[in-house]
């Protein structure tokens, strides 16, 4: 797995976090994100402004809304901002590096329009030092062809042969189009091998999953 850009003893008292559907953030996984939203871009300048970091979220549709937006998912992934430009339409385009997970334990003041939660990371002590997922990699691989056939993903596979055990574990984790449960699940999986364990248990489910049309896409 890729190493992370630097480490976080402890959590902030309170950080700023960013729900989205369907988007994936886990330990030593990179992910890019295209910042246009007026109160994303507030996050993502004080987050620059005060040690590059904030969480990534994902709204949970099946509770009520509360009083400053969406019901969210009570695990999400700390990341910091590894990378960052600014484009002439005045978006942000950065890349977080994901640090650790942690359980929101309330939810804090809002901030330039961007929420903000108090959590706690003390339950995943373990993502500062994850272990090598233990799974069948052929097994994978032969489960992951179909998966992306089926939905026009030309993937890169010569790039995926190279990646070791973590990397693609999590790699697949992060980029496979799979419903925001199934991508909660895997989030909160407890150990990298469990998390290949219900990533191999999606990919062959998937398998007899009723088929409909889906834009070509690309993952690598």
């Amino acid at each position: 797995m890729p190493a992370f850009a630097g480490r976080v003893e402890r959590l902030p008292e309170v950080f700023p976090v960013f729900p989205l559907a369907g988007v994936l953030l886990l330990p030593g996984g990179k992910l890019p994100l295209n910042i246009f939203e007026p109160r994303y871009l507030a996050l993502t300048e004080d987050a620059l402004a005060a040690g590059r970091l904030f969480g990534m979220v994902q709204p949970d549709a099946s509770r009520p809304a509360g009083a400053q937006g969406p019901a969210v998912y009570p695990v999400g992934c700390l990341g910091r901002i590894v990378s960052f430009a600014e484009t002439d339409d005045g978006r942000y385009l950065i890349t977080l590096t994901g640090l650790s997970r942690f359980t929101i334990a309330a939810e804090a003041a809002m901030c330039r329009g961007y929420r903000r939660f108090h959590a706690d990371a003390a339950a995943f002590a373990e993502d500062a030092a994850p272990g090598d997922p233990v799974f069948d990699r052929a097994a994978m691989l032969a489960e992951l062809r179909p998966f992306f056939a089926a939905r026009r993903i030309d993937a890169n596979w010569e790039v995926i042969s190279r990646m070791t055990d973590s990397e693609l574990v999590t790699t697949l984790s992060m980029v496979c189009p799979f419903q925001p449960a199934e991508k909660q699940a895997l989030l909160e999986a407890p150990s990298p091998t469990d998390r290949a364990t219900v990533l191999l248990a999606l990919l062959r489910m998937d398998a007899y999953a009723p088929r409909s049309e889906t834009p070509p896409g690309r993952a690598s």
